[in-house]
């Protein structure tokens, strides 16, 4: 399983309001596409946000992310959640995150990643820090990555090779 947080992984990190006080966040559509790259592979993929956010329940539900929790201070809480519902260990779980916040799940998965704009002690704490930053293609890239480790690559591109 790839479990995403949200602001500063899936989006920049900017957080937009408008004049009637509502949250709004831009997402990549290349992550989009390496969420669903995922899926098409078997991979499950959650969200643990510390943050709450109409926009983040609206984008999970295009990507089919089942799994989504919002307002987590404690996000160590709802990884164990996530754990025990789906049966994984941690030595199953890539984590994707930027701030101290994510530390002490980073403790814990098997495969800790960082984006590239993440906080320097987060990425000491990373075994993979993206080239890409958060917001433009980071989840993509770790998407792709554990695909071709897992040699499921050509699963994906089997469906744009020419004939």
């Amino acid at each position: 399983m790839v479990i995403i947080d949200i602001d500063g992984v899936l989006t920049d990190g900017t957080i937009y309001i408008d004049s009637e006080g509502r949250e709004t966040k831009a997402f990549h559509v290349l992550d989009g596409a390496g969420i669903s790259y995922l899926h098409r592979a078997g991979i499950k993929t959650a969200i643990i946000s510390g943050r709450t956010c109409d926009a983040v329940v609206h984008r999970a539900k295009e990507l089919n992310i089942k799994d989504v929790y919002q307002g987590a201070i404690n996000k160590l809480d709802a990884y164990k959640e996530i754990l025990e519902k789906h049966t994984l260990r941690d030595d199953e779980i890539c984590y994707i995150g930027d701030d101290l916040i994510d530390l002490p799940i980073f403790y814990c998965v098997g495969f800790p990643v960082s984006v590239a704009n993440a906080s320097p002690l987060v990425k000491q704490h990373s075994l993979y820090v993206t080239n890409a930053k958060g917001g433009f293609g980071a989840v993509r890239e770790v998407a792709e990555k554990i695909l071709k480790f897992q040699d499921k690559w050509n699963l994906i591109m089997e469906r744009y090779r020419e004939i």
